[in-house]
């Protein structure tokens, strides 16, 4: 299975393709898109939209992922990474690619074991997971850690099938109660 990891951004999206086969994770492609500054918002999302057609096309992953949204500084850096996020979407959903959706703590935990990892904590454990020769940007890295998130989440998540998990209170014993018949 070949999945494509995004991680969209206002200046930059990092992308990251890896494949899951016989149990074995294998480095495919990464890189960094960077939109056009210069021009219109429109100008900007278009270029972004073409550049990750592009790279669904060259690879054609069997899915994708992406991150989702967290609290931003502020609005206006929400609405532009909504906006990007929203491209990487569309781009997916054009190519007919299913798309898988993780929270940013949940891919750091699964790559690192740490869902507060830094950046480049992120970028070091990919580096090695996947064998690669340089430490790869960090958006790229970010990407990467999407799709290794996914190609572990499990047997069923791979191969596009949605396995909920329960959440577990934020501390305290769990405890169940069972009424009597």
């Amino acid at each position: 299975m070949r999945i494509l990891g995004i991680d969209p951004g206002s200046g930059a999206t990092g992308y990251g393709v890896v494949e899951r086969r016989d149990g074995k994770l294998s480095h495919v492609a990464h890189g960094t898109v960077r939109a056009p500054r210069d021009g219109s918002a429109g100008r900007r999302l278009a270029a972004l939209h073409a550049a990750l057609l592009e790279v669904i096309e060259r690879h054609r992953p069997d899915a994708a992922c992406i991150e989702q949204v967290f609290v931003a500084r502020g609005a206006r850096s929400a609405l532009v990474l909504g906006q990007a996020r929203g491209v990487a979407l569309a781009a997916a959903g054009a190519a007919g690619v299913a798309v898988h959706e993780y929270a940013p703590a949940h891919i750091k935990l699964s790559v690192t074991g740490n869902g507060r990892a830094t950046k480049g904590q992120v970028q070091r454990v990919v580096q090695r997971l996947l064998s690669l020769q340089q430490l790869p940007a960090e958006d790229a890295a970010d990407a990467l850690a999407a799709a290794i998130c996914h190609a572990q989440a499990s047997p069923l998540a791979a191969l596009g099938v949605r396995v909920r998990r329960r959440r577990r209170p934020a501390s305290g014993p769990v405890v169940r109660v069972r009424r009597a018949p």
